[in-house]
Protein backbone atom coordinates (compact mmCIF):
# COMPACT_ATOMS: atom_id res chain seq x y z
CA UNK A 1 0.00 0.00 0.00
CA UNK A 2 1.39 3.24 -0.79
CA UNK A 3 2.07 5.93 1.64
CA UNK A 4 -0.52 8.67 1.78
CA UNK A 5 0.01 11.75 0.08
CA UNK A 6 -0.12 15.17 2.56
CA UNK A 7 -0.74 19.03 2.07
CA UNK A 8 0.09 21.24 4.55
CA UNK A 9 -1.72 24.64 4.08
CA UNK A 10 0.19 27.77 5.32
CA UNK A 11 3.02 26.08 5.24
CA UNK A 12 4.97 29.18 5.66
CA UNK A 13 3.74 30.58 9.14
CA UNK A 14 4.26 30.01 12.49
CA UNK A 15 2.56 26.94 13.24
CA UNK A 16 3.19 25.29 9.37
CA UNK A 17 7.33 25.74 10.44
CA UNK A 18 6.77 23.79 13.58
CA UNK A 19 4.70 21.36 11.71
CA UNK A 20 7.63 20.98 9.03
CA UNK A 21 9.92 20.23 12.16
CA UNK A 22 7.30 17.82 13.42
CA UNK A 23 7.45 15.73 10.55
CA UNK A 24 10.79 15.65 10.09
CA UNK A 25 10.94 14.20 13.65
CA UNK A 26 8.33 12.02 13.52
CA UNK A 27 7.58 8.40 11.81
CA UNK A 28 7.83 8.66 8.19
CA UNK A 29 4.57 7.91 7.42
CA UNK A 30 3.82 10.23 4.38
CA UNK A 31 4.26 9.61 0.86
CA UNK A 32 3.99 12.88 -1.48
CA UNK A 33 4.40 15.84 0.44
CA UNK A 34 2.57 19.44 -0.53
CA UNK A 35 3.49 22.83 0.19
CA UNK A 36 0.53 25.57 0.20
CA UNK A 37 0.62 29.19 0.85
CA UNK A 38 -0.98 31.99 -0.40
CA UNK A 39 0.37 34.15 -3.67
CA UNK A 40 2.82 35.97 -1.87
CA UNK A 41 4.30 32.83 -0.59
CA UNK A 42 4.58 31.20 -3.16
CA UNK A 43 7.98 30.47 -5.04
CA UNK A 44 9.48 29.90 -1.56
CA UNK A 45 12.02 27.25 -0.69
CA UNK A 46 11.47 24.86 2.47
CA UNK A 47 13.38 21.40 3.54
CA UNK A 48 11.02 18.77 4.52
CA UNK A 49 12.73 15.79 5.79
CA UNK A 50 15.78 16.59 3.72
CA UNK A 51 14.33 17.44 0.60
CA UNK A 52 14.03 21.20 -0.84
CA UNK A 53 10.48 21.51 -2.21
CA UNK A 54 8.91 24.96 -3.79
CA UNK A 55 5.48 26.39 -1.93
CA UNK A 56 3.00 26.51 -4.36
CA UNK A 57 -0.08 28.52 -4.60
CA UNK A 58 -3.39 27.32 -3.14
CA UNK A 59 -6.01 26.62 -5.69
CA UNK A 60 -8.51 23.71 -6.18
CA UNK A 61 -6.19 21.97 -8.56
CA UNK A 62 -3.43 22.06 -6.11
CA UNK A 63 -5.74 19.10 -3.88
CA UNK A 64 -6.01 16.74 -6.28
CA UNK A 65 -4.28 13.41 -5.71
CA UNK A 66 -3.70 14.36 -1.92
CA UNK A 67 -4.95 12.46 1.17
CA UNK A 68 -5.03 14.26 3.56
CA UNK A 69 -4.72 18.35 4.26
CA UNK A 70 -3.32 19.89 7.32
CA UNK A 71 -4.73 23.50 7.26
CA UNK A 72 -3.01 26.51 9.14
CA UNK A 73 -4.25 29.38 8.45
CA UNK A 74 -6.87 32.37 9.60
CA UNK A 75 -10.56 31.24 9.83
CA UNK A 76 -11.36 33.09 6.70
CA UNK A 77 -8.71 31.32 4.34
CA UNK A 78 -9.86 27.90 6.42
CA UNK A 79 -13.86 28.60 5.75
CA UNK A 80 -13.34 29.17 1.88
CA UNK A 81 -10.76 26.27 0.92
CA UNK A 82 -11.45 23.41 3.52
CA UNK A 83 -14.69 22.48 1.88
CA UNK A 84 -13.06 22.69 -1.21
CA UNK A 85 -10.52 20.27 -0.38
CA UNK A 86 -12.97 18.15 1.13
CA UNK A 87 -15.15 18.27 -2.11
CA UNK A 88 -11.75 16.69 -3.55
CA UNK A 89 -11.73 13.57 -1.76
CA UNK A 90 -9.57 14.94 1.18
CA UNK A 91 -9.76 14.97 4.47
CA UNK A 92 -9.08 17.72 6.33
CA UNK A 93 -7.98 18.92 9.42
CA UNK A 94 -8.03 22.55 10.33
CA UNK A 95 -6.14 24.66 12.82
CA UNK A 96 -8.84 27.44 12.91
CA UNK A 97 -11.37 28.28 14.72
CA UNK A 98 -14.18 28.56 11.30
CA UNK A 99 -15.47 24.54 12.27
CA UNK A 100 -14.61 24.08 15.89
CA UNK A 101 -18.70 24.11 17.09
CA UNK A 102 -20.01 22.69 13.51
CA UNK A 103 -22.02 19.95 14.85
CA UNK A 104 -21.17 18.15 11.66
CA UNK A 105 -17.31 18.80 12.35
CA UNK A 106 -15.84 16.44 15.24
CA UNK A 107 -13.26 18.23 17.87
CA UNK A 108 -10.76 15.98 18.57
CA UNK A 109 -7.45 15.43 20.88
CA UNK A 110 -6.25 12.38 19.74
CA UNK A 111 -5.83 11.49 23.91
CA UNK A 112 -9.48 12.01 24.85
CA UNK A 113 -11.78 11.17 22.34
CA UNK A 114 -10.21 10.01 19.47
CA UNK A 115 -13.18 7.55 18.56
CA UNK A 116 -14.48 11.18 16.44
CA UNK A 117 -11.87 11.01 13.95
CA UNK A 118 -13.78 9.21 11.81
CA UNK A 119 -16.94 10.73 12.51
CA UNK A 120 -17.05 13.88 9.60
CA UNK A 121 -20.34 14.48 7.80
CA UNK A 122 -18.16 17.07 5.91
CA UNK A 123 -14.92 15.49 5.66
CA UNK A 124 -13.32 17.86 8.14
CA UNK A 125 -11.79 17.63 11.52
CA UNK A 126 -11.28 20.26 13.81
CA UNK A 127 -8.47 21.37 15.93
CA UNK A 128 -9.39 22.55 19.53
CA UNK A 129 -7.57 26.17 20.79
CA UNK A 130 -4.46 26.04 22.26
CA UNK A 131 -5.77 27.66 25.30
CA UNK A 132 -8.10 24.38 25.37
CA UNK A 133 -5.86 22.24 24.38
CA UNK A 134 -3.40 22.39 27.19
CA UNK A 135 -5.97 22.17 29.73
CA UNK A 136 -8.40 19.16 28.29
CA UNK A 137 -5.87 16.30 28.46
CA UNK A 138 -5.26 16.51 31.80
CA UNK A 139 -8.84 17.01 32.51
CA UNK A 140 -9.75 14.35 30.17
CA UNK A 141 -7.87 11.66 32.02
CA UNK A 142 -9.40 12.61 35.19
CA UNK A 143 -12.77 12.80 34.10
CA UNK A 144 -12.38 8.87 33.30
CA UNK A 145 -12.29 8.02 36.82
CA UNK A 146 -13.79 10.82 38.98
CA UNK A 147 -16.23 12.17 36.58
CA UNK A 148 -15.92 16.22 36.17
CA UNK A 149 -18.64 18.56 36.37
CA UNK A 150 -17.13 21.79 36.85
CA UNK A 151 -14.27 24.01 36.06
CA UNK A 152 -12.95 27.15 37.26
CA UNK A 153 -10.07 28.39 34.67
CA UNK A 154 -7.26 31.34 34.80
CA UNK A 155 -5.22 30.65 31.58
CA UNK A 156 -2.04 32.75 31.42
CA UNK A 157 -1.68 32.87 27.40
CA UNK A 158 1.74 33.83 25.95
CA UNK A 159 2.21 36.57 23.54
CA UNK A 160 2.89 33.87 20.60
CA UNK A 161 -1.42 33.01 20.76
CA UNK A 162 -1.76 36.56 18.87
CA UNK A 163 0.92 35.09 16.20
CA UNK A 164 3.74 36.76 14.83
CA UNK A 165 2.49 40.33 15.91
CA UNK A 166 1.88 39.27 19.11
CA UNK A 167 5.88 38.06 19.85
CA UNK A 168 6.88 41.29 17.53
CA UNK A 169 5.41 43.76 19.86
CA UNK A 170 6.76 41.68 22.72
CA UNK A 171 10.38 41.51 22.06
CA UNK A 172 10.33 45.77 21.06
CA UNK A 173 8.38 46.93 24.63
CA UNK A 174 11.40 44.44 26.02
CA UNK A 175 13.70 46.44 24.05
CA UNK A 176 12.23 49.71 24.93
CA UNK A 177 12.38 49.19 28.98
CA UNK A 178 15.35 46.89 29.27
CA UNK A 179 18.34 48.62 31.20
CA UNK A 180 15.83 51.43 32.23
CA UNK A 181 14.93 52.78 35.42
CA UNK A 182 11.35 53.52 35.38
CA UNK A 183 9.05 55.05 38.27
CA UNK A 184 6.57 52.68 39.93
CA UNK A 185 3.74 53.94 38.40
CA UNK A 186 2.79 51.36 35.81
CA UNK A 187 2.25 54.51 33.33
CA UNK A 188 5.99 54.97 33.14
CA UNK A 189 5.96 51.99 31.36
CA UNK A 190 3.25 52.92 29.29
CA UNK A 191 5.04 56.00 28.10
CA UNK A 192 8.24 54.38 27.59
CA UNK A 193 6.63 51.48 24.93
CA UNK A 194 3.33 53.88 23.33
CA UNK A 195 0.58 52.57 22.04
CA UNK A 196 1.77 50.67 19.07
CA UNK A 197 0.67 46.96 19.87
CA UNK A 198 -1.86 44.02 19.14
CA UNK A 199 -2.44 44.51 22.79
CA UNK A 200 -4.81 46.87 24.69
CA UNK A 201 -2.03 47.34 27.16
CA UNK A 202 1.59 47.20 27.54
CA UNK A 203 2.82 43.61 27.60
CA UNK A 204 6.27 44.18 28.72
CA UNK A 205 6.47 44.35 32.95
CA UNK A 206 2.67 44.11 32.75
CA UNK A 207 -0.15 41.00 32.16
CA UNK A 208 -3.32 42.15 30.29
CA UNK A 209 -6.57 40.08 31.66
CA UNK A 210 -7.62 39.99 28.10
CA UNK A 211 -7.82 37.89 25.05
CA UNK A 212 -9.73 37.69 21.88
CA UNK A 213 -12.58 39.99 21.48
CA UNK A 214 -15.47 40.68 23.44
CA UNK A 215 -18.62 38.91 23.52
CA UNK A 216 -22.12 38.24 25.22
CA UNK A 217 -22.08 38.70 29.23
CA UNK A 218 -18.65 40.28 29.23
CA UNK A 219 -16.52 37.28 28.20
CA UNK A 220 -14.08 37.50 25.67
CA UNK A 221 -13.96 35.04 22.64
CA UNK A 222 -10.76 33.41 24.05
CA UNK A 223 -13.12 32.54 27.24
CA UNK A 224 -15.65 31.30 25.72
CA UNK A 225 -13.62 28.57 23.63
CA UNK A 226 -12.25 27.40 26.65
CA UNK A 227 -15.61 26.76 27.78
CA UNK A 228 -17.48 25.87 24.37
CA UNK A 229 -14.73 23.48 23.19
CA UNK A 230 -13.93 21.35 26.11
CA UNK A 231 -18.16 20.56 26.56
CA UNK A 232 -17.61 19.42 22.79
CA UNK A 233 -14.14 17.40 23.72
CA UNK A 234 -15.85 16.14 26.64
CA UNK A 235 -18.78 15.38 25.27
CA UNK A 236 -20.26 17.40 28.14
CA UNK A 237 -22.96 19.70 26.56
CA UNK A 238 -24.11 21.11 30.19
CA UNK A 239 -20.72 21.20 31.84
CA UNK A 240 -20.37 24.07 33.69
CA UNK A 241 -16.97 26.26 32.46
CA UNK A 242 -15.41 29.74 34.06
CA UNK A 243 -12.97 31.16 32.42
CA UNK A 244 -10.55 34.13 32.97
CA UNK A 245 -7.81 34.56 29.91
CA UNK A 246 -4.80 36.77 30.94
CA UNK A 247 -2.20 37.78 28.51
CA UNK A 248 1.44 37.78 30.15
CA UNK A 249 4.97 38.38 28.53
CA UNK A 250 5.76 35.17 27.87
CA UNK A 251 7.05 34.40 24.46
CA UNK A 252 5.44 30.69 23.79
CA UNK A 253 3.58 28.31 25.92
CA UNK A 254 0.34 28.66 27.78
CA UNK A 255 -0.24 28.32 31.60
CA UNK A 256 -3.42 27.38 33.76
CA UNK A 257 -4.55 27.07 36.89
CA UNK A 258 -7.38 24.73 37.30
CA UNK A 259 -9.95 24.77 40.26
CA UNK A 260 -11.69 20.86 39.11
CA UNK A 261 -15.03 19.71 40.53
CA UNK A 262 -16.05 16.62 39.87
CA UNK A 263 -18.75 13.94 40.82
CA UNK A 264 -16.96 11.70 42.77
CA UNK A 265 -14.20 12.16 45.63
CA UNK A 266 -10.58 12.55 44.90
CA UNK A 267 -7.89 11.43 46.32
CA UNK A 268 -4.36 13.35 45.08
CA UNK A 269 -1.89 10.64 45.52
CA UNK A 270 -4.33 8.53 43.31
CA UNK A 271 -5.04 11.24 40.76
CA UNK A 272 -1.12 12.41 40.40
CA UNK A 273 -0.53 8.74 39.04
CA UNK A 274 -3.34 8.97 36.87
CA UNK A 275 -1.94 11.62 35.61
CA UNK A 276 1.27 9.73 35.56
CA UNK A 277 0.09 7.69 33.41
CA UNK A 278 -1.66 9.58 30.89
CA UNK A 279 -0.66 9.44 27.37
CA UNK A 280 0.36 12.82 26.68
CA UNK A 281 1.09 14.68 30.61
CA UNK A 282 3.74 14.79 32.29
CA UNK A 283 3.86 15.61 35.92
CA UNK A 284 6.06 17.73 37.45
CA UNK A 285 5.48 17.99 41.04
CA UNK A 286 7.04 18.07 44.40
CA UNK A 287 6.22 21.35 46.32
CA UNK A 288 8.89 20.46 49.04
CA UNK A 289 11.68 20.73 46.22
CA UNK A 290 10.05 24.03 44.63
CA UNK A 291 9.57 21.24 41.40
CA UNK A 292 6.38 22.41 38.93
CA UNK A 293 6.26 23.38 35.28
CA UNK A 294 7.09 26.98 34.25
CA UNK A 295 6.81 28.28 30.28
CA UNK A 296 10.60 28.52 30.50
CA UNK A 297 10.99 24.58 31.58
CA UNK A 298 8.13 23.50 29.03
CA UNK A 299 8.67 25.31 25.94
CA UNK A 300 9.63 23.08 22.84
CA UNK A 301 8.72 20.28 24.26
CA UNK A 302 5.19 18.25 23.54
CA UNK A 303 3.35 16.85 26.44
CA UNK A 304 1.04 18.77 28.79
CA UNK A 305 3.17 19.04 31.71
CA UNK A 306 1.09 19.80 35.35
CA UNK A 307 2.05 20.31 39.07
CA UNK A 308 0.77 21.75 42.27
CA UNK A 309 -1.93 19.51 42.56
CA UNK A 310 -3.79 20.18 45.92
CA UNK A 311 -7.04 20.54 47.51
CA UNK A 312 -9.12 21.96 49.95
CA UNK A 313 -9.80 18.91 52.89
CA UNK A 314 -13.16 20.79 52.77
CA UNK A 315 -13.70 20.05 49.45
CA UNK A 316 -13.51 16.56 48.78
CA UNK A 317 -14.58 16.25 45.21
CA UNK A 318 -11.94 19.07 43.95
CA UNK A 319 -8.88 19.76 42.73
CA UNK A 320 -6.56 22.29 41.92
CA UNK A 321 -3.64 22.36 39.60
CA UNK A 322 -1.30 23.99 36.97
CA UNK A 323 -0.34 23.28 33.90
CA UNK A 324 1.81 24.03 31.13
CA UNK A 325 2.18 23.45 27.50
CA UNK A 326 3.87 24.87 23.87
CA UNK A 327 0.74 26.16 22.09
CA UNK A 328 2.59 26.12 18.85
CA UNK A 329 3.51 22.30 19.44
CA UNK A 330 0.45 20.50 21.01
CA UNK A 331 -1.36 23.59 21.20
CA UNK A 332 -1.23 23.93 17.49
CA UNK A 333 0.65 21.56 15.09
CA UNK A 334 1.21 18.54 16.95
CA UNK A 335 -2.44 17.82 17.59
CA UNK A 336 -3.44 18.63 14.03
CA UNK A 337 -0.69 16.39 12.71
CA UNK A 338 -1.37 13.44 15.40
CA UNK A 339 -4.97 13.83 14.04
CA UNK A 340 -3.93 12.96 10.34
CA UNK A 341 -1.68 10.22 11.98
CA UNK A 342 -4.62 8.73 13.86
CA UNK A 343 -6.91 8.97 10.27
CA UNK A 344 -4.11 7.36 8.67
CA UNK A 345 -4.07 3.92 10.94
CA UNK A 346 -7.35 3.98 10.81
CA UNK A 347 -7.38 2.51 7.15
CA UNK A 348 -4.68 0.11 7.77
Amino acid sequence: MAKPSLAIVGATGAVGSVMIELIDERADIWGEIKLLASKRSAGKKLKVRGQELTVEEISPEAFVGIDVAVFDVPDEISKEWAPIAASKGVVVVDNSAAFRMDKDVPLVVPEVNNGQINNRPRGIIANPNCTTMSMIVAVGALHKKYKVNELVVASYQAASGAGKPGVDALHEQISKVAGKKLGSNAKDVANEIGDHSPFPRPLALNVIPWAGSLKEDGFTSEELKVKNESRKILGLPNLKVTATCVRVPVVTTHSLAVHATFDNKVDVKEAREILRNASGVEVLDDPENLIFPTPADVVGTDPTWVGRLRQDPSAPNTLDFFICGDNLRKGAALNTLQIAEHYVASLS
